[in-house]
């Protein structure tokens, strides 16, 4: 009977590593994996993609048909219409042709009304007009002022909003009053809660506000061996970067080396362009914020703003989705030079 329990007692010993390592695995990203070269040997320039995530990403994606050219009306918008702050010098029946897009780029179901008044158009007392035509002026400032990171394809619309009437993936400011205050956890910063924000990790839950909404600095550590004096990045701040880039890895759908060079993350020598893309786009993110998206809280009823009474913001989710290319680098912009602006 001792030797049978024994035994027993053996097997459950032998078996219980197989379980622990099966709950480990169970927690890291199911393979297969594809990995290219990027850079020369020896630099840890290997770029990993997972097919299985990417190929749920694309099938996120619909490209709606663009809307057949229309034949110039030889007259305004702003010639026929009141009220029109922007585009009213485009020629009336590409300004009617915009409109049927946005519709349904943003409001398919919902149709003209969602922002208009239909009984007196020039009516600018549904706030969502006043949202509307203020992001109209943001695209068209982004395909003129940031081409740095979205070059020739630039955004319409249907980057954010793929046919709804707020983007998929936006951000607010964290509720003051949600975060634990009693014992051990007070003061927690926004920390110890895996946070979708910061890949699931316990690091920092908004790595937004310090660098896509203040500039804050992004840094980790030193460059000097023996620093003269300058004061080093605190630890909070080191864990808000690295929940950054966390936040850039899922958005794009890549790894660290599609930017850095492993061999020193924080020097720009042997980088991908990749990189100086990134920081455009990090510039880019920090000053549609701050002036266009964040300052029409004042315009948003209540159920629009976040718990703190902010307005929805954008980061890099908002366009990729997964995506190192917004829309599979899908050039919708070609079809509406409209939204091209003159910045």
């Amino acid at each position: 009977m001792m030797n049978l329990r024994a035994a027993r007692a053996t097997r459950g010993c032998r078996a219980l590593p197989v379980v622990l390592l099966a709950l480990v695995l169970a927690a890291c990203e199911r393979p297969p994996n594809e990995v290219a070269q990027q850079g020369f040997r020896g630099t840890g320039m290997l770029e990993v993609v997972n097919p299985r995530l990417r190929e749920e990403a694309l099938a996120g994606i619909t490209i709606p048909d663009p809307l057949p050219p229309v034949p110039p009306s030889g007259t305004t918008a702003g010639e026929v219409y009141q009220n029109v702050q922007v585009l009213g010098d485009l020629d009336l029946a590409e300004f009617t042709r915009f409109m049927v897009a946005i519709t349904e780029w943003v409001s398919p179901e919902e149709g003209c009304n969602y922002c208009h008044n239909p009984a007196d158009l020039a009516d600018d007392n549904i706030y969502t007009k006043i949202v509307s035509r203020r992001m109209i002026e943001m695209t068209r400032h982004i395909n003129a002022a940031w081409t740095d990171h979205v070059g020739a394809t630039g955004v319409t619309c249907y980057t954010c909003h793929q046919g709804e009437i707020v983007p998929a993936e936006m951000w607010w400011a964290a509720d003051p009053g949600s975060r634990r205050t009693r014992g051990l956890t007070a003061g927690t910063a926004g920390q110890n809660l895996p946070a979708v924000n910061a890949g699931l990790t316990s690091l920092p839950a908004d790595p937004f506000t310090p660098y896509l909404l203040g500039n804050t600095d992004i840094r980790v550590h030193t460059m000097q061996a023996l620093p003269d004096g300058t004061p080093l990045p605190a630890t909070k701040q080191t864990e808000e970067t690295y929940a950054l880039m966390m936040h850039i890895s899922d958005a794009l759908g890549v790894n660290c080396t599609y930017c850095h060079n492993s061999q020193h993350f924080a020097s720009w020598e042997g980088n991908s362009p990749n990189r100086v893309t990134a920081w455009h786009a990090i510039n880019m993110t920090r000053a549609l914020n701050t002036e266009y998206l964040e300052p029409l809280a004042t315009e948003l009823p209540p159920e629009r703003r976040g718990p703190s009474g902010d307005a929805p913001k954008a980061n890099c989710t908002t366009c990729h989705r997964g995506l190192n290319k917004p829309l599979n680098g899908a050039n919708m912009l070609q079809y509406h030079p409209e939204l091209i602006g003159n910045d």
